[in-house]
């Protein structure tokens, strides 16, 4: 595991965000219910339909890892230097949001 510097993370972890942002965008412009917001560092996917839910991405400094609150659930992603990315267990950032939004708009319909 590599440990990035506080720059390198700040660095990294906002690149990650607006990636996530980005690749969110497409499914949230179909009319699936939720909005992205990128603000002040942290994303939210907010949902309103079928029922007001919201998922938190946030960047954690101290342990150099951003932290995914979603579905009643704490995903903890590290950097992975291989993939040039934030990862929990080979999945990056953006891979795992579009799942786990997927996923809740599935079960919630």
């Amino acid at each position: 595991m590599t440990v990035l510097s506080e720059q390198e993370f700040r660095t990294k972890s906002v690149e990650a965000l607006e990636d996530a942002r980005r690749a969110l965008l497409p499914l949230a412009d179909t009319g699936e219910g939720f909005e992205v917001e990128l603000q002040n560092g942290v994303l939210n996917l907010v949902f309103e339909e079928p029922t007001e839910t919201k998922f938190v991405v946030s960047p954690n400094a101290p342990v150099r890892q951003i932290w995914v609150s979603a579905m009643a659930r704490s995903y903890k992603l590290s950097w992975a230097p291989e993939l040039g990315a934030f990862t929990l267990n080979g999945e990056a950032l953006p891979q795992l949001l579009d799942r786990l939004t997927r996923t809740f708009l599935d079960t919630s319909a």
